[in-house]
């Protein structure tokens, strides 16, 4: 596979990880659809970037086998699938007002696992129409984990639980996909520079950075998507969880 004839869906598009991986793709001449709920931003990344966007929720099966649909459709195939839409929540277990709240916990699992799962599944039912590469190559999918599935802080127990899943899945599915030469990888970044961390007071950014054992700094986004990228170009890279952290191992 190589980015300039990849046709791919990047779910949580419209910002942080996922509209810096949709940019680096376009930038190499992929052919792009942004997957996200945020509408306005999307439209205005897509129409920005030369991609096609479609207002999605990932933990809705119609909505995205119709997302799915449109971007084969609008791109005349599918050929990879970076799954970075999700959210992060800090509530302890038990905290002075209690109990974790369940529901909660359930939404964080539910858009950063399910709809994970959700995406790769419809997406690699789409890629194993494909006609197959030499090697029998068909199609990538990237999953977007955390280095907190290894080692979440306290109030990390819904996020550490979600990306722990995206982990725990990336061996069995590859093994599943490879019979239609289907990859499956997972990326598992420490802490970057997303709209979440950017609206966190300076000093408290500067702390966050000085934790990183080297480079002492957040990660940018654009590093995330080179890996994404070089992923895809790398076909030998199957079945396994990338660190991208700066060697920063959470206390």
């Amino acid at each position: 596979m190589r980015i300039n004839t990849t046709k791919a869906v990047v779910t949580g598009g419209a910002s942080g990880l996922g509209e810096a991986t949709a940019r680096h793709l376009r930038e190499g001449g992929a052919a792009v659809t942004l997957l996200d709920r945020d509408t306005e931003r999307g439209a205005a990344v897509a129409a920005e970037i030369g991609a096609t966007f479609v207002e999605t929720d990932v933990t809705d099966e119609a909505s995205v086998a119709a997302a799915i649909a449109k971007a084969k459709e609008t791109m005349g195939g599918l050929t990879c699938a970076v799954n970075c839409a999700g959210i992060a929540i800090g509530e302890k277990t038990l905290g002075k007002d209690g109990p974790h709240r369940l529901d909660a916990f359930k939404r964080t699992i539910d858009i950063n696992l399910v709809g994970s799962f959700n995406v790769s599944r419809l997406a690699a039912a789409e890629m194993a129409q494909n006609a197959p590469e030499p090697d029998g190559a068909r199609g990538v999918i990237i999953n977007t984990a955390s280095i907190a599935a290894f080692d979440g802080q306290k109030g990390q127990s819904a996020y550490a639980a979600s990306k722990g899943g995206v982990v725990g899945m990336t061996l069995p599915m590859a093994r599943d996909l490879a019979r239609e030469g289907i990859r499956v990888m997972a990326i598992a970044p420490g802490i970057f520079m997303t709209p979440m961390l950017a609206g966190l007071p300076k000093e408290v950014q500067d702390q966050l950075a000085a934790s990183v054992t080297n480079p002492p700094r957040l990660g940018d986004p654009s590093e995330y998507a080179r890996l994404a990228g070089f992923i895809i170009e790398c076909g030998y890279l199957n079945g396994e969880v990338i660190r991208i952290d700066g060697a920063l191992r959470m206390q």
